[in-house]
């Protein structure tokens, strides 16, 4: 396996977003249609779905002089391998590391073996952090059978992102294209963070209808940070803009969740926000990159 090493200026970019998926192999025909990225592209009202090639995306954020952190997800032992895998997405940004950084994802259902794959893809493969969707992956975050992967992540001291609140997979189609919701409470977080103190717990998209609990958690546990993706800013809650302006200042992450939230949109909403200036370069840029050991 090609070994990722990043090369970012950090003075060249003027962002870091923490959250960007990409799904097409560079390698492998895409599918002609994907129902539920189509499902994803009707909710968020975008154009830019299905995402493209991991070369693609490292050209379109380069063009911005914008850094991004991206990954797929696992969906489990039980079904067919991704085309895209992790060790592709390491080895694609290790060819574009002046602009990507690479997460992993590992289903907890793949156990001790998933615990193994996690260490050599951070061991041999440098990858920077591991992506967890509750509801597409169908568990708690605070179940046991999750804690082998999580004790790699913990030694390593390498942070886990998770999917909180509401989906935007599934979401208007039959049955919510069998998601659910329950899974993806932050509060479940919390014990998540007590059990793992030095991994790195990074809640992703502000966390409806559990805005209050992901502040809770983020204030009391000094390692679980708040990713603001798969929102335009101008529909935050008050509170988030509260907090994010004062006790969370220095844990607030800027994400898009592009392909389905540009971050060309995502900034310029972000004007319309109480959020101040001088909260916005770590907001933008500073927070992730001290996260992240840059």
């Amino acid at each position: 396996m090609t070994s990722y090493r990043p090369a970012i200026d950090l003075d060249a970019i003027t962002a870091l977003d923490m959250h960007t998926h990409v799904d097409v192999s560079a390698r492998t025909p895409a599918p002609a249609h994907d129902e539920v990225r189509a499902a994803m592209a009707k909710f968020f009202k975008t154009e830019h779905a299905p995402s493209g090639t991991l070369p693609d995306l490292a050209a379109y954020y380069r063009e911005l002089s914008i850094a991004a952190v991206t990954f797929t997800v696992d969906r489990g032992p039980s079904q067919p391998d991704p085309a895209l895998s992790n060790d592709e997405i390491i080895e694609e940004a290790a060819a574009h590391s002046d602009i990507v950084i690479p997460f992993a994802s590992v289903h907890p259902d793949r156990g001790e073996q998933g615990a193994r794959t996690a260490e050599r893809l951070i061991v041999e493969g440098g990858v920077r952090g591991f992506k967890f969707h509750p509801n597409a992956q169908a568990f708690y975050p605070n179940d046991r059978k999750a804690y082998d992967l999580y004790e790699v992540l913990n030694a390593h001291r390498i942070p886990a992102l998770f999917h909180t609140g509401q989906s935007g997979a599934g979401a208007g189609t039959r049955g919510g294209g069998g998601f659910r919701l329950k899974y993806s409470n932050p509060l479940h977080l919390d014990d998540v963070a007590v059990d793992f103190p030095d991994m790195p717990i990074v809640l992703a998209h502000p966390s409806f209808p559990w805005q209050e609990e992901a502040l809770a958690v983020a204030v009391h546990k000094p390692q679980v940070y708040l990713e603001l993706s798969g929102w335009s800013p101008k529909y935050f809650p008050p509170i988030l803009v509260q907090y994010a302006n004062t006790l969370l200042r220095d844990k607030v992450l800027f994400g898009s969740d592009f392909p389905m939230i540009t971050p060309e949109r995502w900034l310029a909403d972000l004007e319309q926000t109480g959020i101040r200036d001088e909260v916005k370069p770590g907001l933008l840029k500073d927070n992730a990159v001290r996260l992240l050991g840059l």
